[in-house]
């Protein structure tokens, strides 16, 4: 038997989920959600389709000590929902900044989640940080309503490369002062 390792990242409580560190046994719902082309392709870095053992070397990257992206499981269990709604990370930057990333399953979209896993995230500031940026294509206006709505706020535009796309993305650019 095969035990997880325990990292040094806190659960962070919401009303309906916690973020939690993620867990190998996640690699199933992480795999089903993400292997979604609707998911991949407002994200930089989830390829579609998606490879074999792409999701199984994500999940032992956020579980390493070396780690430069801590990441947490979106989970409603402890509320009676679902183990995994998505999942966001904080990747860390030079000079007390990080970058805030989400996803969320299809199936909550439109839920809040996004918004209050965000809001979690930023008010439990576990890295310490003093900024924290976050960039969306500017196809999921969507997503940049939740970030406006948590308080961050527009830099301006830029570009990301998809790996879902195959192509550069234009993106706009936010930031919030913690």
């Amino acid at each position: 038997m095969k035990m997880d390792a325990i990292i040094n990242q806190p659960v962070v409580e919401t009303e309906q989920f916690d973020l939690r560190p993620l867990r190998r046994s996640d690699q199933g719902l992480i795999e089903h959600y993400a292997g979604d082309e609707r998911v991949a392709r407002m994200t930089t870095s989830i390829p579609h389709p998606l490879p074999p053992g792409a999701i199984e070397a994500f999940i032992a990257r956020a579980l390493s000590e070396s780690r430069d992206e801590d990441v947490w499981a979106m989970d409603g269990t402890r509320s009676g929902g679902p183990e995994l709604k998505g999942i966001i990370s904080l990747r860390r930057l030079d000079r007390n900044q990080a970058e805030v990333s989400y996803w969320v399953a299809p199936i909550f979209w439109n839920t809040g989640v996004a918004s209050q896993a965000v809001e979690a995230l930023v008010a439990a500031n576990p890295l310490g940080n003093d900024t924290m940026f976050a960039s969306v294509f500017q196809d999921n206006p969507a997503s940049a309503r939740v970030l406006t709505r948590c308080g961050f706020e527009y830099l301006g535009d830029a570009e990301s490369y998809s790996v879902a796309r195959g192509a550069t993305v234009p993106t706009w650019t936010y930031s919030k002062k913690l």
